[in-house]
């Protein structure tokens, strides 16, 4: 099978893999239908994150199930799924909780290399998502969203408190950033405001539901959303970056007593203990636990109640991966989607 590999800064290639094999009783193998290129991925590709060899790439993915481990019983060869970047059992008690991402036997999907044919899912009953039916090829692209980019989004959204009555402020206008926006949306936010410099981001955000554009930046765009939020700050704020500089913003624009949630992987990011303290606000995030928002993101996407897959501006079949890299970090994209035919 042909697969990503990524073996140094700026050097990806397509390259002839091993096929997977069941290694656990609970695995599953699938056949990748579509995958993508995720923000995240960036961070090696830039050299940001250090390369301890090549390294296979990805971890978004739907596919169709062709076999299963002899403990496997929710799902079956030939069924449709939809998984978190996140293996997990969906059942020790961090995963009843609802963070599936931190589960005790959890499986990070980037060490299984997801931009490939085929897959091995690690923990398949607890990861797996099974979808109604063999998905009509218009709604591909926003199940695939569903398996990272929206599910994180919307546990951005989540993790702030956005819902009704709310003003939330977005810091980053990448894929992730975006579809908070949509989630704050469909959680019933008043108003939302997207940070943004690129024009055509800023029509997607409000495709999504934004209701402000703030092109300012530092303690200029902190003012910018005070200003738009009753001069207090918002009550919600995503932070859906990474960096430093966001993560202040986020911190900064959101009011006393509110919500700051961040999925942002986090690079360099320090928080000063004392302007916290005095900041008064909530801090919560990290990996986003895509498998508790899976069935629920599906079933809308199913009844075509929400568009997520409108983040893909580019689709390129696997063989071209390296150009997909290319024009996502030199911001030609947003997010690519990969054909594996």
């Amino acid at each position: 099978m042909r697969g990503v590999v990524l073996h140094a800064p700026g050097d990806v290639r397509i390259e002839e893999l091993e096929m997977p094999v069941i290694v656990e009783p609970t695995d599953a193998i699938i056949r990748v239908t579509a995958t993508c290129i995720c923000g995240s991925d960036l961070w090696p590709y830039r050299g940001v994150e250090q390369l301890t060899g090549p390294q296979r790439m990805g971890h978004e993915y739907i596919g169709v199930v062709e076999s299963v481990g002899d403990a496997v019983a929710l799902v079956k060869p030939g069924d449709h799924v939809v998984g978190s970047f996140v293996a997990s059992d969906n059942t020790c008690e961090i995963c009843r909780a609802g963070y599936q991402s931190r589960c005790v036997h959890q499986v990070m999907m980037g060490s299984v290399g997801t931009q490939a044919q085929y897959a091995r899912i690690p923990l398949a009953d607890g990861t797996l998502v099974v979808t109604p039916g063999e998905p009509p090829a218009d709604l591909v692209p926003s199940l695939l969203a569903a398996s990272d980019v929206l599910g994180t989004g919307w546990f951005a959204a989540v993790a702030a408190e956005a819902g009704p009555g709310k003003t939330v402020a977005v810091v980053g206008d990448g894929a992730v950033g975006l579809l908070a926006v949509l989630a704050a949306a469909q959680l019933g936010a008043e108003r939302i405001i997207v940070m943004s410099r690129h024009a055509d981001r800023q029509a997607l955000a409000r495709r999504f539901g934004a209701t402000d554009i703030v092109a300012e930046r530092g303690e200029e765009g902190v003012a910018k959303i005070k200003e738009l939020a009753d001069g207090l700050g918002a009550h919600s704020t995503i932070e859906a970056v990474g960096t430093q500089e966001a993560m202040d913003q986020a911190i900064r624009a959101t009011r006393a007593g509110g919500h700051v949630g961040f999925v942002g992987v986090s690079h360099d990011v320090s928080i000063d203990g004392l302007e916290l303290f005095f900041s008064s606000v909530h801090v919560h995030g990290g990996p986003a636990p895509v498998r508790r928002f899976l069935p629920d993101l599906i079933r809308s996407i199913w009844n075509r109640e929400i568009d997520p897959g409108a983040v893909f501006d580019l689709t390129l079949p696997l063989d071209e991966a390296a150009e997909g890299y290319r024009a996502m970090d030199e911001r030609r994209a947003t997010k690519v989607l990969l054909t594996t035919d």
